[in-house]
């Protein structure tokens, strides 16, 4: 301002300006590294304590559906009855070795598998026994599969291609029954819906009689892949003609086959 402007404010009563004084500066105070520490430490405990909840407790993570895959004979409710796993379970809480092994002991069960299907579903994976013959044992009729476990039984007709086996003392240890299988196991599909029943009195004497009456000396479990497909080819031929009907075909040596 002018001093004939100042001396005109004073003739007024106006008082004078303030001299005008430098902005001030804000000094910021060193943050303490410690306190910055312990915030940090909080916040994170504080997220690893929310994460845990959500696992463990939360019913976001929970088991609200039992899946069940690969049932067959068995109903899906059965496997889940007996896999136990409760719904509202936090899914990391379900001991799924144990589940799986709780299905094991079903007898149609022949392998399981228990998986996490995240966020909310447990899967319980079953492969089933696969009937192969059906034996008889003081009226009660078993299904077999092909390594010799009984594991269910039947009052009407066996399924398709389940063959009558008649061995003293069926079971997988048994070496009547291991030899009879063999012999089952190694036909094809359609040739073994051609066999009406299968006899093993020992380890070592196979006999298969067809639906037509034929009567096929099979002999022992060796070479059973060699004489499924020489007894393949022989009805083959018999069908066509040309071979002479014959009641009896031995190929318990399969290198040298004898009909009669």
């Amino acid at each position: 301002m002018s001093r004939a402007a100042t001396t005109r404010d004073r003739l007024r009563g106006v008082p004078p300006e303030a001299p005008r004084r430098p902005p001030r500066r804000r000094v910021r105070r060193p943050v303490d590294p410690k306190r910055r520490l312990a915030v940090r430490l909080g916040v994170l405990l504080a997220a690893l304590g929310l994460a845990a909840w959500v696992v463990w407790g939360s019913p976001l993570l929970a088991v609200s559906t039992v899946r069940v895959d690969g049932a067959g004979s068995l109903t899906a409710e059965q496997v889940r009855a007996a896999a136990g796993v409760a719904e509202g379970t936090p899914l990391l809480r379900v001991d799924v070795d144990a589940a799986a092994a709780r299905v094991a002991r079903l007898p149609q069960v022949a392998s399981v598998q228990v998986t996490r299907g995240w966020p909310q579903t447990v899967v319980v994976t079953v492969e089933e026994r696969v009937p192969v013959a059906v034996v008889e044992e003081a009226g009660t009729r078993s299904l077999v599969d092909a390594g010799g476990v009984l594991f269910d039984t039947v009052t009407g007709r066996p399924p398709a291609g389940v063959v009558p086996l008649d061995v003293a003392t069926p079971g997988p240890d048994d070496a009547a029954t291991r030899a009879g299988l063999a012999a089952l196991v190694e036909l094809p599909r359609d040739v073994r819906v051609q066999v009406a029943s299968v006899a093993a009195r020992s380890g070592n004497d196979v006999t298969l009689v067809l639906t037509d009456g034929t009567t096929v000396l099979w002999g022992t479990a060796a070479e059973s892949a060699e004489k499924a497909d020489v007894l393949v080819a022989l009805m083959d031929q018999l069908a066509s003609g040309a071979l002479e009907p014959a009641t009896t075909i031995d190929v318990s040596a399969p290198s040298a086959v004898v009909l009669r």
